[in-house]
């Protein structure tokens, strides 16, 4: 039981971490039809960044917060001129965000190094606690409560508020919301940038979790985030949600008991799918 307790824990972490990379995927994705392969990139430089500032001033907020502003500005910059000009082309959207992608990779050895970086959590967040004989790592726990309340907040968001309903309505129907005198190109803007950020936000919380980050490890997690939103069906947060959880405890139980199959598990799981629900888990066809 302790066993399971442990492993269950660390696929949730695994699941969140995932989930945050993805989340903003699902809004760039999922809301905008918009195919972001440029999406690992902005997760790179938000761990490069908000590593570099947490360790230069030894404050693990202030990481957090330089990781998710550069995901921000450099989804604004991504959005006006990489983006902008390729909406409603999905063939030239890869191409064009796939490069762009490359350009962040390489721009990462320039500005911070070729080299590995090692990366170790704030001190708050060392360490563990235990309860009878389960030992509970601190910062696996403080990464599924982020999930958890990113969700929530953006769930409220997207289905409570009136910026949510516009973003919805626009998606429907981009002309009437244009019609009724609202900036539908700006809100699709604000929209690309939260998704950046979130994608930021998720680098630097998964950096400390891995312990190391490399430039080439952006298109790695970007390739997990689209499996994640192919098996939720672009059905909103619920079903990135539970792909990300699903796919997060596959990876956790395979790398204990099946170790040689740990790398393959996630496009198993995204292969069963598409054979018998094509359209996700979370998609309703029509």
């Amino acid at each position: 039981m302790d066993l399971l307790i442990s492993l269950v824990i660390n696929g949730l972490a695994t699941g969140m971490l995932i989930f945050l990379l993805a989340a903003g995927l699902t809004l760039i994705f999922g809301l905008m039809s918009v195919l972001n392969f440029a999406h690992g990139g902005l997760f790179i430089w938000g761990a490069y960044t908000g590593v570099w500032v947490f360790q230069m001033s030894n404050s693990f907020i202030l990481g957090i917060i330089a990781a998710i502003s550069i995901g921000l500005l450099l989804g604004l910059v991504t959005e006006r001129l990489i983006v902008r000009p390729v909406y409603g082309n999905h063939i030239q959207q890869i191409l064009i965000t796939l490069g762009f992608m490359l350009v962040l990779q390489e721009l990462i050895k320039v500005v911070f190094g070729p080299d590995q970086k090692a990366v170790f959590p704030p001190d708050i967040l060392a360490g563990s606690f235990i309860v009878g004989d389960i030992v509970l790592i601190k910062y696996r726990l403080f990464i599924i409560a982020i999930g958890i309340l990113i969700f929530v907040i953006s769930t409220i968001i997207l289905k409570k508020s009136r910026i949510g309903l516009i973003v919805r309505a626009g998606v429907m129907d981009k002309e009437m919301i244009q019609s009724l005198g609202i900036n539908i190109k700006l809100v699709f803007m604000l929209v690309f940038m939260v998704g950046a950020g979130l994608a930021g936000l998720s680098g630097v919380l998964h950096s400390v979790y891995s312990g190391v980050i490399y430039a080439e490890m952006g298109l790695e997690f970007s390739i997990l985030a689209f499996i994640v939103v192919v098996i939720g069906g672009m059905g909103g947060f619920s079903g990135s949600l539970f792909a990300a959880i699903l796919v997060g405890l596959a990876q956790a139980f395979m790398a204990y008991y099946v170790p040689a199959l740990s790398l393959a598990v996630n496009m198993l799981l995204m292969t069963i799918v598409l054979i018998f629900r094509p359209q996700g888990l979370f998609q309703v066809k029509g």
